[in-house]
């Protein structure tokens, strides 16, 4: 089975570069989010799943959610989806839009899981380290997960840091059953 986000990438390509070309990229963004925080909700999910409904009404279903707020071009791109029975990767369209756009902004966004909040000393080291890592400006989140034990879980689009205690020792348990 295909992964959603290999279907997604075609329709999130497409909608960076014409929301770059209309010199647009941050409405996009918002309506984007928008999109795939509604699609997410079970009520709106069961309308779109509804197999009375044409392409064109799901799609009009969530034009009018976001009212007067969506972009034209954007509601093309929802016709576009739902033709094509794709609405349910919204989600994935809105994460790769955003890969794309802090990739055309050298900028990155860090995601940081650790065991303990992280001070402001240690967020700004973390993102200097970060920045030198990937050659790019880094946009750093955390939270907090007791679970790790230890250490940190850091992830930016495709790399994967895990630094935590819990991902060291299931390593270890890994290496010794082998």
């Amino acid at each position: 089975m295909i992964e959603p986000t290999t279907l997604a990438r075609p329709y999130a390509r497409a909608a960076f570069e014409h929301a770059r070309a209309a010199d647009q990229l941050a409405v996009w963004k918002e309506s984007l989010e928008q999109l795939a925080i509604l699609t997410t909700d079970p009520k709106v999910a069961a309308s779109l799943r509804n197999p009375d409904q044409t392409a064109a009404q799901r799609a009009a279903t969530l034009m009018s959610l976001l009212g007067e707020s969506l972009p034209p071009a954007v509601g093309n791109l929802l016709h576009v989806l739902a033709d094509n029975g794709r609405l349910t990767l919204l989600p994935e369209v809105s994460a790769l839009f955003e890969q794309f756009k802090q990739a055309v902004e050298s900028a990155v966004a860090v995601h940081v899981i650790s065991a303990y909040p992280l001070n402001d000393a240690e967020a700004d080291q973390l993102t200097k380290s970060m920045e030198a890592q990937l050659a790019r400006s880094v946009t750093l989140t955390s939270e907090t997960d007791p679970s790790l034990l230890g250490g940190a879980f850091i992830r930016a689009n495709d790399l994967v840091i895990d630094g935590s205690i819990r991902g060291r020792l299931n390593k270890l348990a890994g290496s010794l059953n082998q």
